[in-house]
């Protein structure tokens, strides 16, 4: 199995996939592992050779009980993989936890950057939109049943999970010790990017469900209008895993703005469609 080493003496498992073309480093979310990418991972490996990496704290990686769990870390612990995986450059596309990840790698390492997709993410506080106090009790109930329940509603439509009884692969690394997950909660609720934003210089598409609660959706546009250049795309109707349930619109999107199409966005902008 391959195994980069951290700059701490870390080890982190990540795989490579496709059939050779440009290297595409794909960043789950927080508390989750490479599986993350699963169900949609093999849509990009006809054009690109995807990297995919489970983070210090999850799936086969090394899990240090240490203060060395942050956004710009993960970013770090990234640069490791592709120097291992021996990718000079990578398009870069990161979802939730992911895109905040991202945006350190983009904005402190421009030169190993080509083309960066932010999905379902934020600048962070104090300058994002957090999830309502609604979210946060389901999220934190006493019942681990009905807690799993919440976010399972925030990531899909209920015709979704009732057509695809799972399993979920975007709850979160069920094989993570409590220190590891309560890592990663702090080190994604302690990320802040606001003035790194502007320094970003790869072209960049962001991309969000109109219907996200978990991450709202008002979080896009801040993005958009902070990262220079930065075009927005909303997915009608999607939630959290837009890029899951509405694969089939999401991922040819991601992929014609890899490859290098001039236009995402439809005459008719699908941010007015979100209002």
């Amino acid at each position: 199995m391959p195994f980069a080493v951290a700059a701490d003496g870390a080890a982190l498992y990540y795989e490579v996939h496709g059939a050779g073309g440009p290297p595409l480093l794909l960043l789950s979310g927080q508390a989750n592992s490479h599986r993350w990418w699963d169900s949609v991972r093999a849509g990009f490996e006809g054009d690109f050779t995807s990297v995919v990496m489970d983070y210090r704290g999850t799936g086969a990686s090394d899990r240090p009980d240490t203060d060395s769990y942050s956004t710009p870390g993960f970013a770090r612990d990234a640069l490791a993989v592709l120097d291992h995986a021996g990718f000079d450059r990578a398009h870069v596309y990161g979802t939730s936890m992911g895109g905040r990840v991202a945006q350190w790698l983009a904005a402190d390492h421009p030169e190993r950057v080509d083309r960066l997709v932010l999905g379902c993410t934020s600048p962070g506080a104090p300058h994002g939109i957090e999830r309502g106090p609604g979210v946060r009790r389901a999220l934190a109930g006493p019942d681990p049943e009905a807690a799993r329940q919440a976010l399972l509603d925030l990531m899909y439509t209920p015709a979704w999970t009732a057509r695809h009884p799972g399993p979920f692969h975007t709850l979160g690394d069920p094989s993570m010790p409590g220190h590891a997950r309560r890592r990663h909660l702090r080190a994604s609720s302690e990320h802040n990017a606001w003035e790194a934003l502007p320094r970003i210089s790869a072209p960049t598409l962001v991309v969000h469900g109109t219907d996200d609660r978990f991450n709202p959706t008002a979080n896009a546009p801040l993005l958009a209008q902070r990262v220079p250049g930065a075009r927005l795309e909303l997915i009608p109707g999607g939630r959290h895993a837009y890029f899951e349930e509405f694969a089939d619109v999401a991922t040819p999107l991601v992929l014609d703005f890899l490859r290098g199409g001039e236009e995402v966005t439809p005459p008719a902008s699908r941010a007015e469609q979100a209002g």
